[in-house]
């Protein structure tokens, strides 16, 4: 009985292989879900990719967001086949947290009805049906990869109202440099909040004014954290919130030999 279920083993595993589009692969720095399959792969040249950056809806018959990232560039797409015991959101959690292991930034990040309406995702940004869900069961996100490059990552996870659950990945190479990109201050609070660090690798020593507004903007969106910044220029930064009103016994400044700013949640 052991030799025929270590068997029965190995034949499951090679169907589930068998089952990926034929010519599709993996990302390198994001492994895929246990026991999913590839049932969709595309990578080619496109014009006027765009990538939103807010929550999307449809006004006069045109998708609208209030903020969004266009461009050309190299474009490799992958959705993957859940499990049924599993959810999208599920696989979407996991992507999310090995992307910010490896030092993606943030740019946006909504989950349900936030998001806007699936079939908008679905058809009007990712062009691809099988994605269409309830709107209380989706999640999506938008990040920077690491590195001097200007390559992006999109996920969206969503299960269908039959119960199948998919997880969307996109990997965009631009033609031509974004220049800066500010994240969404309401990303970086739920960022904050979910894992207690945020990592901005980017961030010179000199505070910029962009920058400063923006971190002022994440704190004033919830008044009861403190956090405490890490980083060579930490003492610069501390100058810059405070200058932009927010009170000073809510954030603690410690310089250490790290590029970038470190902003930790003080629990």
């Amino acid at each position: 009985m052991r030799v025929i279920s270590v068997t029965g083993l190995f034949l499951a595993v090679g169907i589930t292989e068998a089952a990926d589009l034929p010519g599709s692969r993996d990302f390198d720095m994001l492994p895929r879900y246990p026991q999913s399959e590839i049932v969709a792969f595309k990578e080619r040249d496109v014009l006027d990719r765009t990538y939103p950056l807010d929550s999307i809806r449809r006004i006069s018959g045109r998708l609208r967001m209030s903020d969004q990232i266009t461009a050309s560039g190299y474009l490799t797409a992958v959705t993957y086949r859940l499990p049924d015991v599993h959810t999208g959101i599920e696989a979407f959690e996991r992507s999310r947290s090995r992307l910010l292991q490896e030092g993606a930034e943030l740019l946006f990040w909504c989950e349900g009805r936030e998001c806007g309406s699936s079939s908008l995702w679905a058809n009007e940004v990712f062009h691809r049906s099988t994605l269409y869900g309830p709107e209380a069961r989706q999640a999506y996100l938008l990040a920077r990869l690491p590195g001097d490059s200007d390559r992006l990552m999109a996920l969206y996870g969503v299960t269908r109202g039959n119960g199948r659950p998919y997880l969307h990945v996109e990997q965009f190479q631009p033609d031509e440099p974004l220049g800066i990109i500010l994240p969404n201050p309401g990303t970086l609070l739920r960022q904050l909040k979910s894992t207690g660090e945020l990592w901005l690798p980017r961030l010179p020593q000199e505070p910029t004014a962009e920058w400063g507004a923006l971190l002022a903007n994440v704190l004033r969106l919830d008044s009861t954290i403190r956090v405490a910044l890490r980083g060579k220029g930490a003492a610069a930064w501390y100058e810059a919130l405070t200058q932009e009103r927010i009170k000073a016994r809510r954030i603690e400044a410690e310089a250490t030999d790290e590029d970038g700013l470190r902003i930790t949640l003080l629990r």
